[in-house]
């Protein structure tokens, strides 16, 4: 491997160690980001790779909930975007399903949050 493709990858690395996103609102944890073609990348283009991360687009239409970072990592360069994809798709395979709440059609609904003050939250009535 030549030492531009070694920076490459380890830009890429360092780019993309995102673990699960903590916003306030829970855990999220996202798909295989690994080239296995079954449950991963493995099938994904470069371009499909940056479109995911850089405009919450998927190959098959389906649009990405904006926890996954894609609103903020569009702004990346071309280069840092193509050092993450690099990365991925240098990754050993791994046979991992993730379960999602959403098929490949589906478009996630809006996200409505608001804040609850603890003393009004304890007045609340229970859910039924």
């Amino acid at each position: 491997m030549d030492e531009e493709t070694v920076q490459e990858l380890a830009l890429g690395q360092h780019l993309a160690r995102l673990d699960g996103d903590r916003r306030g609102v829970g855990v999220f944890v996202g798909g295989n980001l690994t080239p296995d073609k079954e449950t991963g990348l493995g099938d994904w283009t470069t371009e499909q790779i940056i479109a995911a991360i850089t405009k919450g687009e998927t190959p098959n239409d389906r649009k990405l909930f904006p926890v996954m970072p894609w609103p903020d990592l569009a702004h990346l360069s071309s280069d840092d975007a193509e050092a993450i994809a690099a990365y991925l798709k240098s990754l050993p395979p791994v046979k991992n399903a993730v379960p999602g709440p959403f098929g490949p059609k589906d478009v996630p609904s809006t996200l409505v949050s608001v804040i609850v003050p603890g003393d009004v939250y304890a007045k609340m009535p229970a859910p039924k």
